[in-house]
């Protein structure tokens, strides 16, 4: 069984220690097509910091980080 991330807002340690994510990855194309400015608005412990390591990996160019299944896997 997968271990939670409690506490843990690096999107490549979640990945590279195998633990439970839910892929919110999706979301980036419609944020980089759709807008030019994001203000990220969220209530404490939703996520923020997450997503946001998650887009620093992706415009690193750091692919192998998103490949395979990543919802719930």
């Amino acid at each position: 069984m997968k271990r939670l991330p409690l506490g843990i807002q690096t999107f490549s340690q979640i990945i590279n220690e195998n633990m439970v994510y839910v892929d919110k990855t999706m979301y980036i194309k419609e944020l980089i097509d759709g807008y030019k400015y994001v203000f990220l608005s969220r209530p404490r412990r939703f996520g923020k910091s997450l997503f946001v390591s998650t887009l620093g990996e992706f415009f690193n160019g750091n692919p192998e980080l998103f490949k395979g299944p990543r919802l719930m896997d």
